[in-house]
């Protein structure tokens, strides 16, 4: 899957996606880590990923606003879950296609997710 990762997210969350085989782009990487969360998901669309992030206000923007159409997994971890939300996400992109996750809004919390399609 192509994946564009916030600045919030663990390191070792991006490092388990690259293991995983996933085509990893973060937004340090594009030097975007002070950007507004709103280029982000523009950057996310423009560049066709998926849009992964700890930060609970990206919901209220895809769902307010149409013209951030794209899919974006809430990952609710802390250090002491890693593990059990990692699997989870893996369960996540084992049951979902790449095309399917782009009109999700997605939050994966241990042992379970959560889906609502966006509008």
């Amino acid at each position: 899957m192509r994946l564009l990762i916030d600045q919030d997210v663990y390191r070792i969350t991006i490092e388990q996606l690259r293991k995983w085989g996933h085509d990893v782009l973060t937004a340090k990487e594009l030097g975007m880590q002070r950007a507004i969360d709103k280029d982000l998901l523009r950057k996310a669309i423009e560049t066709n990923r998926l849009f992964i992030t700890r930060d609970k206000d990206f919901g209220a923007i895809v769902f307010l606003e149409e013209s951030f159409s794209t899919g974006v997994i809430l990952l609710r971890i802390t250090p002491v879950s890693i593990e059990d939300v990692h699997r989870e996400l893996y369960r996540l992109f084992q049951e979902h296609a790449e095309d399917e996750l782009k009109h999700l809004f997605c939050v994966v919390e241990p042992h379970r997710h959560r889906i609502r399609h966006l509008l």
